[in-house]
């Protein structure tokens, strides 16, 4: 069973448990606020919010359930801004984390239209205002992480911003949770194809947006013979991008010498086509290597471009 802990967010005065709160909201909170909640809640129930290979594969054989945990974490709603969103989920891996809390319906995210005076978490019988606190400098003139001062103490506040959330809309991200992106490409491409990509899209320390995940998660099912039309179907099924998508980087990667397809012949109806890596792809012998094959051929890894 996963360990799961009260998620506690940090602030200039002492850590404060969101679970100390009922029924809490956040209401405008700025893109490093958003991400400390989103934090405290990942360091809560890893499992949940960014579960390992490991972890992913004891759900995919039933042996543990890692969204089970999700259901020990305090509900929470947010009403956020979209760009505020957009700060976070433009990148995959915090993009992941929003979509696991809203896939297991722990985080409530709303899109916020107008800005507020100040950040503000509020439950039914207590509330405060949230305000930056003076931020240090490290020995190397880094600001340090962000803290938060709670100011004041007033039990009216979410009745005071419940019009609001009434009237919100749910925000709709782009980018799945890594239980979603798993179990879609284990359901239709097998467990192998499925973990390769992990592996690949957990690989280097750069920024990793839409567009380098859709190449890695491509070269994954490369590595290890996957059926193209199953991996793109299972993309979809993810929600990382829709077929059509993937036909620019299937001839990225055939121009760069990458990749080769075989046909499959089936009992009943035309034959398929599996996806055979070629070149530096199919010698890569760790993920850091892979990527740096494809680098090496030009194909971008990273960002979107």
């Amino acid at each position: 069973m996963a360990t799961v802990s009260r998620p506690v967010l940090p602030l200039a005065d002492g850590a404060v448990s969101i679970g100390s709160f009922a029924d809490p909201v956040v209401v405008d909170p700025d893109p490093q606020l958003l991400a400390a909640l989103v934090a405290a809640y990942r360091d809560a129930s890893p499992a949940a919010v960014e579960p390992d290979l490991d972890a992913l594969r004891a759900g995919a054989r039933g042996t543990e359930d890692p969204l089970s945990s999700a259901a020990d974490l305090p509900a929470l709603t947010v009403l956020a801004r979209e760009s505020v969103v957009g700060a976070l989920a433009d990148r995959i891996r915090p993009a992941s984390r929003l979509a696991a809390l809203a896939e297991a319906e722990v985080w409530d995210l709303l899109t916020l239209a107008d800005p507020q005076p100040n950040a503000v978490l509020a439950g039914r019988a207590d509330g405060c205002v949230l305000v930056p606190a003076a931020r240090a400098r490290d020995g190397d003139g880094e600001e340090e992480a962000a803290a938060w001062c709670r100011i004041g103490t007033d039990a009216t506040l979410r009745d005071r911003y419940e019009p609001l959330v009434a009237d919100a809309e749910s925000v709709r991200l782009r980018t799945p949770s890594r239980h979603r992106l798993y179990g879609a490409i284990r359901a239709r491409c097998g467990a192998a194809v499925a973990a390769e990509a992990v592996r690949l899209l957990d690989a280097g320390d750069e920024p990793l947006g839409r567009g380098g995940a859709r190449v890695r998660t491509y070269a994954a099912g490369a590595r290890r013979g996957a059926i193209d039309r199953e991996l793109r179907r299972a993309c979809e099924d993810a929600g990382i991008g829709s077929a059509a998508t993937f036909s620019r980087i299937k001839s990225d990667l055939v121009e760069a010498g990458l990749l080769g397809m075989e046909s499959v012949s089936q009992p009943v109806g035309r034959p398929r086509t599996r996806l055979v890596a070629r070149g530096a792809l199919a010698a890569a012998s760790s993920p850091a290597a892979v990527l740096a094959a494809l680098r090496n051929a030009g194909v971008a890894v990273g960002g979107d471009a």
